[in-house]
C-alpha cells in the first residue's frame, strides 16, 4: 500500500494528534537506531585492527562505506517510497540493517565488514531514516516543524547510548556476539515501521507543487506523432526512453538547480568539502584516546558526552536560528558553527589527556548542533520548497563521496606518519577552509545581489536619476536644457 492510499476512513483525522505523537516516538527511536549507530564504530577500531591485522586506512573504510551509503541512497529511498510507502520502506531497512550486523559477527577478514556492515547495514539505515522522517510530514501539519526537532533529538540520543553499550558489551563478551546482539536491536526498527501505518491525505493537505505540470520532451512527442510516426517507431522509442531517463534525473537529481543557483552550487560545494573532515574527530577520537593511554571506558565516554551535550544545545540553536533576526542570515550561522568545529580540533593536538579531550568534546558538541540543525534549514533557503526533494537528492550524493573518501585518506596519512595529529589537522583544514569559502562566497553573492537590484531600479525608473546642466548664457524659452543620464551597470 502507498503512502497515499487510503488507510480507513478516518485516517485523516489522526494529523496533529492522538496516533501522530506515537508515530513521532518511533521517529525518534528510528533516529537513535540508525543516524546514532555509526558513531560507536570507533570503539571497535582497535579490536578490528588487531583481528584483521589491518592499517588505519583499511579499518577506517568500514565505518565511511555505512556512513557513506547513510546519506548517499536517499534518490533509491525516494523512488520506494513513491512505489510501497513509508512503513514497508522502513521496515525493510531494519531487515537490512539487522542482517547485516548480524552477518558481519561471522565475517573472517575487514572486506565482507566492508559488505555486511558498511553496504547492507548502511543501506538498511538509510531506507529506515529517511522513510522514517518523510512520514512525518503525512503525519504533521500544524506541528511539522516542532515534530521534526523533537524527531532530531534521537540522533543525540544515540551518540550518547550506543558508545557506553558498545563498550559495556565489547569487555563482556568480544566484538563478534557485540555485532550479533547489534543485528537484534537495530531489527526494532521494524517495530517502528509498523507503528508507521499509511494515512489518507485530504486534498487540502497537498502542497501546490504536487499538480501535474508538463513533462519535459511532451511536445517533442506530440510532435513526432503528429507528423505521422508510429507509437513503436524506432526513434520515438528512443526518445522515450531518453526523456524518462531525464525526468528522473531532474527530479531525483537537480543538475539545473546547481547549474542555475549559485547559492544553492555555493552551499553544495561547502558542504561537499566539509565532509571530508567532519566525520573524522567521530571515527579517530576513540583510538587517539587510547593511544594515548586513557582507558578504554573512559575514551568510549567521550562520543557519549558530544551526544548528551546534544540533546540540550541542538533544540536551542534550531530556535535561535528560527528568530526573524536571522532570516536569510543562517547560513552566516551556519559558517561560524563550521569554523568553530575546525578551530576547537586544535585543542587534541595540544594535549591528549582525559581532562582536555572532555574540554574539546565540550565545544566539538556545541558547534556540531549548530552545524546539525542548520543543515537543511539553510538548504531550504537556498532553494525553492518546489524541488527541495530533489535539490537534497544531489546534495546527499554529494556529500556522501566526500565522506566515503574522507578517513580512508586519513587513516593512510596516518600508517604513513604513525601520528594521529594529522587526524586533527585534516580535519581542522577542511573546516576551516569550507567556513571561509561558504561565508565570503555568500557574502559577495549578496552583495552582488544587492547591486544588480539597484541597477536594476535606477533602469525602472531613469526619471529619478536625470540630471541635468543649464548654461548661464540667456536661452530661448523655447530651447530645452540639455539632459545627461548617468546608470551604473554591473
Amino acid at each position: 500500500m502507498s503512502q497515499g492510499e487510503a488507510a480507513g476512513p478516518g485516517a485523516a483525522k489522526l494529523q496533529d494528534q492522538g496516533w501522530a505523537w506515537m508515530v513521532l516516538l518511533a521517529a525518534v527511536v528510528l533516529q537513535a537506531l540508525t543516524l546514532g549507530f555509526p558513531c560507536c564504530i570507533g570503539v571497535f577500531f582497535t579490536d578490528l585492527q588487531h583481528e584483521f591485522q589491518a592499517s588505519n586506512s583499511e579499518t577506517s573504510w568500514f565505518p565511511s562505506i555505512m556512513v557513506a551509503v547513510l546519506h548517499g541512497g536517499g534518490p533509491l529511498c525516494s523512488i520506494l517510497v513513491k512505489r510501497f510507502g513509508c512503513r514497508f520502506v522502513v521496515m525493510l531497512g531494519g531487515l537490512l540493517s539487522g542482517l547485516g550486523m548480524v552477518s558481519s559477527s561471522f565475517c573472517q577478514s575487514i572486506s565482507q565488514l566492508y559488505l555486511t556492515a558498511g553496504l547492507i547495514t548502511g543501506l538498511g539505515s538509510c531506507f529506515s531514516f529517511q522513510a522514517g522522517v518523510t512520514v512525518l510530514g503525512y503525519y504533521f501539519v500544524r506541528w511539522r516543524t516542532l515534530a521534526n526537532a523533537v524527531a532530531s533529538t534521537g540522533v543525540s540520543l544515540g551518540f550518547t547510548l550506543w558508545p557506553l553499550l558498545s563498550q559495556y558489551l565489547l569487555d563482556e563478551m568480544g566484538w563478534r556476539n557485540t555485532f550479533l546482539i547489534f543485528g537484534g536491536i537495530l531489527l526494532n526498527c521494524c517495530v517502528c515501521g509498523a507503528i508507521m501505518r499509511p494515512i489518507q491525505l485530504t486534498s487540502g493537505s497537498l502542497p501546490q507543487s504536487a499538480k501535474p505540470r508538463e513533462e519535459p520532451g511532451s511536445r517533442a512527442e506530440e510532435a513526432l506523432l503528429s507528423n505521422g510516426a508510429s507509437p513503436h517507431h524506432p526513434t520515438l522509442q528512443q526518445h522515450t526512453r531518453r526523456t524518462k531517463c531525464f525526468q528522473v534525473l531532474q527530479r531525483y537529481l537537480a543538475f539545473d538547480i546547481f547549474c542555475q543557483n549559485k547559492g544553492y552550487q555555493i552551499y553544495t560545494i561547502g558542504v561537499t568539502w566539509m565532509m571530508m573532515g567532519f566525520a573524522l574527530p567521530h571515527v579517530y577520537l576513540v583510538p587517539y584516546a587510547i593511544h594515548n593511554g586513557v582507558e578504554e571506558r573512559k575514551a568510549a565516554l567521550l562520543i557519549s558526552i558530544i551526544g548528551f551535550i546534544n540533546i540540550f544545545i541542538r533544540p536551542l540553536t534550531g530556535l535561535l536560528s528560527g528568530h526573524r533576526v536571522f532570516t536569510g542570515r543562517r547560513i552566516y550561522l551556519f559558517s561560524l558553527a563550521v569554523l568553530l568545529c575546525g578551530l576547537s580540533n586544535f585543542i587534541c593536538v595540544i594535549s591528549a589527556e582525559f581532562s582536555v579531550l572532555i574540554l574539546y568534546c565540550v565545544i566539538l558538541s556545541i558547534a556540531m548542533s549548530g552545524v546539525g540543525a542548520l543543515t537543511f534549514q539553510v538548504l531550504m533557503d537556498v532553494v525553492e520548497m518546489d524541488r527541495f526533494s530533489s535539490a537534497l537528492g544531489l546534495f546527499t550524493i554529494l556529500e556522501s563521496i566526500t565522506l566515503l573518501i574522507g578517513p580512508p585518506l586519513t587513516g593512510l596519512l596516518v600508517d604513513i606518519t604513525s601520528d594521529f595529529h594529522y587526524v586533527f589537522y585534516n580535519s581542522s583544514f577542511f573546516l576551516i577552509s569550507a567556513a571561509l569559502f561558504m561565508g565570503l562566497s555568500f557574502c559577495a553573492l549578496e552583495k552582488k545581489n544587492k547591486l544588480r537590484e539597484a541597477s536594476r531600479a535606477r533602469l525602472d525608473n531613469p526619471s529619478r536619476y536625470h540630471y541635468s546642466e543649464t548654461s548661464t548664457e540667456p536661452k530661448a524659452e523655447s530651447q530645452s536644457p540639455p539632459v545627461f543620464e548617468y546608470i551604473t551597470s554591473i
